[in-house]
């Protein structure tokens, strides 16, 4: 017969804790009904206590109507019920009676006894008492009740109970245990992270065979530290991982550690590795660790900190005197930056995993995982959607996916477009459609060759990405956007490129003069991108020629926010002069250069703005046509497509304003 399993011998103590549970809470409740129950019991009048002297001038005056007299081995209880209310005093006071109960000092009845009840109360009964075993029973049920009460509650607190712990629980771990069965994402599901699961495979591969590293001397590893941004799959991967080693996975968040209670930590640290050296070889996850992980000695009001206590023992705990083997730690955090070194050093987090965000062949493979159970229509290209999606992280593109799932089903269709997908990926990128916003010609107009503007500077500019959409339909905070598509991925900028982006930034600014001879808050946006660049260029890059390769200001970061406080100047008041006239300078350059171009191409800016302000939205090879003086098919209307693509807004008779106008914004590629 096979031995029961450690798993196994939990869930049969667990299921048989709570029929304990279950069978006790029961039998107190039946308890307490029952003892309502026999102190209710033929208790509906209320009857009072009196003397003997009392009940014997009752009893004579012929005063007691009925009465029930009850035997027992020592006495007799004597109930009865009077004709008419008396006045009786009781305990020094006067209270009107008409029942009344007392016990009478008889062991025996004799015949004088039963003579006077037989003359003098009009019908009585004698009853035998057989409560014997009763009366000891009602005399210890508080006790009873008592002990009861005080083992549910010592229980309670123990393990639990309803869902949440008791004060002798705050020490146990909060992990929750998966097994093989449980976990059902493998590295099948996960894409876009090659390195990361080429990493994460080797640990595997020890698990489940490590005597063929350790011939020739390897040591499992202790810790993998995954990093990378928000929404690249950092915890997907450490499901991927349970899912394929087949050892018992444990799973917790840095923020379940730490508790109100000073020490609750360190023992939650203690709890989680005595399970993980029980049930060894197995993989302790844990979620978000900068929460427990941050640098010590960073507390701003100093003393004794919890948290600090927590990460001492999970030190020891990782590699500390005690050797922890077939324990590996996987963590995930996006704020590597605020982690405590000794935390990082080889012999804890060996391996750091970098899981940042894809690129064109990792989108590609991300939106096919995501449109796997997803019906398509024959003209969806997912190689062309991941180009049009740079900078996408896997939840982003999951996202997207459900946004387009969400569009077709309200169109009722029964699968989804190419088109479907462009909208979504619109939407995502630029923000919902406001066609409810109202906005008079004159704004329409005055957005269209804004965006205009950076449709032509953008085209005319050789080291600027191309222009990939441009609308003036309202989406998210902005009139107008324009959007553009790198046609690589970068990982390093070059001054000239910069410099483009600038330039584009500044040409709606520039068109808006050009035409108008006016400015708008409109190009607010642009102007901060702009200048933003070129401080970076100046002060981080070291792309002034005036100034050098030299950096200028040191961030000061305090850990313990985990966030950016102020940024110290360790220069003068005269490099700080510089440093504006440089910024300023490399400003006005973009705009001036891209005034030209536009003066330059300003037939083409009017050409193409008058085709903005009629069909609202142009895509790439639209605007090359407009630019070649083609002139473009008619809109095709579809009353579908609910998002407004390619399909113009109604024509606006009254200029009436609902709302302020928000700033319109460009997306740009920003560094």
């Amino acid at each position: 017969m096979a031995q029961p399993t450690k798993e196994n011998k939990n869930n049969d103590d667990f299921n048989w804790n709570r029929v304990f549970k279950i069978v006790l809470g029961w039998s107190a409740i039946l308890i307490g009904f029952f003892l309502i129950m026999i102190y209710t019991k033929g208790t509906d009048a209320k009857t009072t206590t009196v003397s003997f002297d009392q009940y014997q001038k009752l009893l004579l005056e012929k005063k007691i109507e009925s009465a029930t007299i009850k035997k027992s081995d020592n006495n007799y209880e004597f109930i009865g019920k009077l004709r008419n209310p008396e006045n009786l005093n009781i305990n020094g006071r006067q209270i009107n009676i008409d029942r009344f109960e007392l016990y009478l000092p008889y062991t025996n009845t004799d015949d004088s006894i039963i003579k006077s009840w037989s003359e003098n109360i009009a019908t009585y009964n004698i009853e035998k008492d057989d409560g014997g075993w009763l009366g000891p029973i009602l005399s210890a049920l508080p006790w009873i009740l008592i002990i009861v009460f005080w083992i549910i509650l010592m229980r309670r607190m123990q393990n639990g109970g309803g869902g949440t712990k008791g004060i002798f629980s705050f020490g146990k771990s909060k992990a929750k245990m998966m097994t093989g069965s449980q976990m059902k994402i493998t590295f099948n599901d996960v894409a876009g992270a090659d390195e990361a699961k080429q990493e994460l495979s080797e640990i595997i591969e020890f698990l489940k065979s490590p005597a063929k590293f350790q011939r020739l001397g390897g040591k499992i590893p202790r810790g993998v530290l995954l990093l990378g941004p928000p929404g690249t799959g950092k915890t997907l991967l450490a499901r991927a991982v349970a899912g394929e080693a087949g050892v018992p996975f444990f799973s917790i968040s840095g923020a379940d550690f730490v508790e109100m209670f000073v020490g609750v930590g360190a023992s939650r640290v203690r709890d989680l590795f005595d399970q993980g050296k029980k049930n060894a070889p197995c993989i302790i996850f844990i979620d978000e660790i900068d929460a427990v992980g941050r640098h010590r000695g960073a507390g701003l009001g100093g003393g004794h900190d919890e948290r600090e206590q927590t990460l001492n023992q999970l030190l020891i705990e990782m590699d500390g005197f005690e050797q922890n083997s077939g324990v590996i730690i996987i963590a995930a955090t996006n704020r590597p930056d605020i982690l405590d070194p000794a935390l990082l050093r080889p012999g804890r987090f060996d391996r750091q995993v970098v899981v940042d965000r894809p690129d064109v062949k990792g989108r590609e493979g991300i939106l096919k995982v995501h449109t796997r159970r997803i019906p398509l229509s024959s003209d969806i290209k997912l190689d062309v959607l991941a180009k049009g999606t740079p900078g996408f992280s896997g939840a982003d593109l999951a996202n997207l996916v459900n946004e387009a799932a969400l569009l077709a089903a309200r169109r009722n269709s029964d699968s989804v477009t190419m088109r479907d997908l462009e909208s979504a990926k619109d939407k995502v990128m630029m923000g919902t459609e406001r066609k409810s916003l109202i906005i008079s010609e004159r704004e329409k107009k005055t957005t269209s060759y804004h965006e205009t503007g950076h449709v032509l500077v953008a085209r005319y500019t050789p080291e600027a990405d191309p222009v990939h959409k441009v609308t003036i339909i309202p989406r998210g905070r902005a009139l107008g956007v324009t959007t553009y598509l790198p046609m690589d991925e970068k990982h390093t900028y070059s001054k000239e490129y910069l410099e483009a982006m600038i330039t584009y930034a500044m040409g709606g600014r520039a068109a808006e003069k050009l035409v108008f001879n006016e400015y708008t808050t409109g190009a607010s946006n642009d102007i901060e991108r702009a200048t933003s660049i070129a401080r970076r260029m100046v002060c981080e890059f070291g792309m002034s020629e005036k100034l050098g390769p030299i950096t200028y200001g040191n961030k000061q970061e305090e850990v313990f926010l985990g966030k950016e406080l102020h940024e110290h100047k360790n220069y003068s008041e005269t490099t700080q002069i510089l440093i504006d006239d440089e910024i300023k300078k490399i400003v006005n350059a973009g705009m001036d250069r891209a005034m030209r171009i536009l003066v330059e191409h300003l037939d083409v800016l009017h050409r193409l703005s008058d085709v903005l302000l009629e069909r609202e939205i142009l895509d790439a090879e639209e605007i090359d046509k407009v630019i070649r003086g083609e002139t473009l098919p008619p809109v095709e209307k579809d009353d579908d497509y609910n998002n407004g693509i390619n399909t113009p807004a109604p024509e606006k008779t009254e200029p009436v304003r609902t709302e302020p106008v928000k700033e319109n914004e460009t997306t740009v590629s920003g560094v």
